[in-house]
């Protein structure tokens, strides 16, 4: 099973990334997850995207796609896969399109939650991310799933934010690419739907002003 997520940064898009992942033992890919371990790592590419990312930039795609290709070839993807967060413009769908269409590999299901911009920047700016997993959903705005104290309410890890997190305008830059439908990540968004409703594979859209286990139960229904 080959799932791909569409959402706005604070849609929860990795909170039900992971309960898919581990439900279906799927291989979990997040686009932000993949820049940290390059920047982290000290890649040539990772240092390049970092000064894009902290500028609040959409990392160019010459960059970003050799990335994404080369994780989704790895062995663990093998018996599917979830990506989040990539593509982010119609080029980089067509070249997704393109690059499964020649590896073989078929896109199942694609998701998008909806969530307008307001209710999306105030869930970024509350959320914290745990030492033990970035995927433990941690939000000081959002009672369900308040952290205990400055402790991750799942494990009990230690809780930190990310700097562009706190940053308004560059959470405002991020969110004028996503919602650009023209050739911004919305507009991907519709190319796979597009795609979809000839057929190429199931186009689900998700109500992210609900609370998680509501968006999840929705999830899982249409599957």
């Amino acid at each position: 099973m080959n799932i791909l997520f569409f959402g706005p940064n604070g849609s929860g898009k990795g909170t039900q990334g992971a309960i898919l992942r581990d439900k279906f033992k799927l291989a979990h890919v997040e686009s932000g997850g993949i820049f940290r371990e390059n920047i982290k790592g000290g890649t040539e590419l990772g240092m390049i995207a970092k000064g894009y990312i902290d500028k609040g930039d959409l990392v160019p795609d010459e960059i970003t796609i050799p990335m994404i290709l080369d994780r989704l070839k790895k062995d663990d993807c093998k018996e599917g896969w979830l990506l989040d967060g990539f593509p982010r413009n119609k080029v980089q769908a067509e070249k997704l399109d393109e690059a499964l269409k020649t590896s073989g590999m078929k896109l199942d299901y694609v998701v998008e939650i909806l969530l307008d911009r307001e209710t999306a920047k105030n869930r970024i700016m509350g959320r914290r991310l745990c030492v033990n997993d970035n995927n433990h959903p941690n939000n000081i705005y959002i009672d369900a799933i308040k952290p205990n104290g400055d402790k991750c309410r799942v494990c009990g890890g230690e809780l930190s934010s990310r700097a562009d997190d706190q940053d308004a305008d560059a959470i405002n830059k991020r969110h004028d690419i996503y919602y650009n439908s023209v050739d911004g990540t919305l507009a991907s968004a519709y190319y796979f739907k597009a795609l979809a409703e000839k057929g190429a594979s199931k186009y689900i859209i998700l109500d992210g002003e609900k609370a998680v286990p509501e968006v999840t139960a929705q999830l899982l229904a249409n599957l």
